[in-house]
């Protein structure tokens, strides 16, 4: 298996998501079906968002672009670039404070 350069994943995702009509972009980097860890590289552009969801069991959010703010419990944390949020087991939200991209790790059943 050869190396990825996430930078040059999280600048391809960006530019996806700078133009599409949603304002986000993501693509699966390891994982999913037959793996018990997913890692997926999702691209929101400034002030766009991943509304409320349910939260996948464990799971973190590696800030690799950008400033984001995580909501849930009625809290807020802030990441930037380098920065490692824990995604608490509760329905959360994601918001781009600035272009951002991040890393979505998570452990399948």
């Amino acid at each position: 298996m050869s190396p990825s350069s996430l930078s040059t994943l999280a600048e391809e995702q960006l530019d996806l998501a700078r133009v599409a009509q949603s304002g986000r972009s993501a693509r699966t980097v390891y994982g999913g079906s037959g793996h018990k860890l997913r890692q997926t590289l999702v691209a929101l552009a400034l002030g766009k968002s991943l509304a409320e969801h349910d939260s996948p069991g464990e799971a973190t959010l590696q800030v690799l672009q950008g400033r984001v703010r995580l909501v849930a419990l009625n809290q807020s944390w802030t990441g930037g670039e380098g920065d490692l949020l824990v995604i608490p087991k509760a329905r959360h939200s994601l918001y781009a404070d600035e272009d951002s991209a991040v890393l979505l790790t998570v452990a399948l059943g």
